[in-house]
């Protein structure tokens, strides 16, 4: 069972294939400010309406210096149609291992229409400049996470 992050941790590093295949380091970004987000698997409704909140406050997440990298355990091909079929302007990044998914504790235990089962806990953590937890988010709803992200962010 994967350990959940707190605020001031740093963030596990990693390297992760994108929707076209090309590597993606979170080592890339430093100096900006990233929100890294986990959701169980592409083309899926609730992932669907998460992503495209994401896509759809984009421009004032990245005014205000945020990077927006979604991570999931699908295979770069079906990142690439999700991300095609419904305009993502983001990277979407494919950790079939589960490797990323477990360091940051958004693999486990959850409870899934009454039943326990295990997978993808939908999670967000927003990282500073510096690489450090400053927003641990697990369980998060996918309709309305982004009001509520930029909310605690104090965006609005």
């Amino acid at each position: 069972m994967s350990t959940k992050l707190e605020k001031g941790a740093a963030a596990p590093s990693f390297t992760l294939d994108d929707e076209s295949g090309a590597p993606v380091s979170l080592s890339d970004f430093v100096g900006r400010k990233v929100i890294v987000y986990f959701y169980p698997a592409a083309s899926t409704p609730g992932c669907t309406t998460q992503a495209c909140d994401f896509r759809d406050n984009i421009n004032s997440l990245a005014g205000s210096g945020y990077q927006v990298l979604g991570v999931s355990k699908d295979a770069p091909e079906a990142l690439r149609r999700f991300k095609d079929e419904q305009g993502l302007n983001f990277p979407l990044l494919s950790d079939p291992e589960l490797t990323v998914h477990q360091e940051y504790g958004a693999w486990g235990e959850k409870n899934n229409y009454g039943r326990v089962v295990t997978g993808t806990i939908r999670s967000t953590f927003v990282l500073d400049e510096q690489g450090v937890v400053q927003l641990p988010l697990y369980n998060v709803k996918a309709t309305g996470h982004v009001a509520s992200l930029r909310k605690k962010l104090g965006l609005d």
